[in-house]
């Protein structure tokens, strides 16, 4: 059996959405112009696809507290009229514990050897841990170049000494390694533009890749689809978050509305009644949420409808993962 939350058709302010169809030819770039794709990488929960938001303007990427909440291979586009930079976000490097976690990894593990300049990114408001150096080693065999991007610098102790001991630990990671030091705030936005700046001078002459105007090379579906999943991420704890799997089922587009039905996937019954909640209380709320996003994504009305089904140990199952959308990527 099957739940669905009741729709509501509630209007929130727009704002510009991403471009996810790219309208146009790819024009040629200019003298001097460069371009390249830069992977962001580090350990669960350091800021990264607030980071993505924060560079390409507008949101495509899900944030939440909860660690591990990117899963999916995310490219954001920033194009300037000296460069295009594509941003690949990668989920956070963990030690795997279920076939998911593997596949997360492995997929970090690829854009890592891919890109062209390599964006770690770490909490500075903590001081460089074990999970830090773990990275280190991994990017010791990496022949892109390096950029240590010392995010949350908003959140850092008020007294310079404390600010200096913290600073201090991950200067000697990037002094070790030969690697040039960003530090940044990816939530208040301070000192990104001297991030991007120092991603282009580390990149080769090189073409348009895509569009000026597209932010991002998702599919629509894909980018609704994250929306939901941010809901239940933020309204949801216990053991719900890991796992959930959003589908979109359909999507039918009418002048005056956009119609949604989306699968809300779990692993075990307790988990879907938390989902559901007292009289569909909580996928309602999950419901609500999402729509409001959505309809800022597509610019217009959305009816959105949710199920929940239950499909036990989805996380530990390579076919499982491949139908949900998780796969290695080429």
């Amino acid at each position: 059996m099957t739940d669905r939350t009741p729709p509501d058709h509630e209007i929130s302010d727009s704002i510009t959405p991403p471009e996810i169809i790219a309208e146009g030819l790819i024009p040629a770039a200019p003298p001097g112009f460069k371009s390249g794709f830069i992977g962001i990488i580090g350990r669960p929960n350091v800021g990264k696809s607030t980071l993505m938001n924060q560079l390409v303007g507008q949101k495509i990427a899900i944030t939440s507290p909860i660690a591990q909440t990117t899963r999916n291979r995310l490219r954001g586009i920033l194009s300037l009229p000296t460069a295009q930079l594509i941003f690949v976000d990668t989920p956070g490097i963990h030690k795997p514990q279920h076939e998911l976690g593997s596949v997360l990894v492995k997929n970090a593990r690829i854009a890592i050897d891919s890109v062209d300049v390599i964006l770690f990114v770490v909490d500075s408001s903590v001081e460089a841990g074990g999970g830090d150096r773990y990275i280190v080693k991994w990017l010791e065999q990496a022949t892109a170049p390096v950029i240590l991007g010392m995010n949350k610098a908003d959140q850092q102790p008020d007294d310079p000494q404390g600010t200096d001991r913290l600073d201090h630990s991950y200067h000697q990671i990037a002094h070790e390694q030969g690697w040039q030091v960003a530090k940044f705030s990816a939530l208040t936005g301070a000192g990104i533009e001297e991030l991007q700046q120092q991603v282009i001078d580390r990149l080769d002459p090189g073409p348009y890749y895509y569009p000026p105007d597209l932010v991002t090379d998702q599919p629509e579906r894909f980018i609704m689809g994250e929306l939901i999943r941010e809901q239940v991420l933020a309204l949801t704890r216990e053991e719900v978050p890991h796992s959930v799997a959003i589908t979109i089922d359909r999507v039918e587009e009418d002048p005056d509305i956009t119609r949604i039905l989306a699968t809300v996937y779990v692993e075990r019954d307790s988990q879907k009644g938390i989902l559901i909640g007292k009289k569909g209380s909580m996928l309602r709320e999950i419901g609500t949420g999402a729509r409001q996003q959505i309809q800022k994504l597509v610019m217009g009305k959305v009816y959105l409808e949710l199920f929940v089904k239950v499909q036990p140990k989805w996380r530990q199952s390579r076919l499982q993962l491949s139908e949900l959308g998780y796969r290695v990527e080429e």
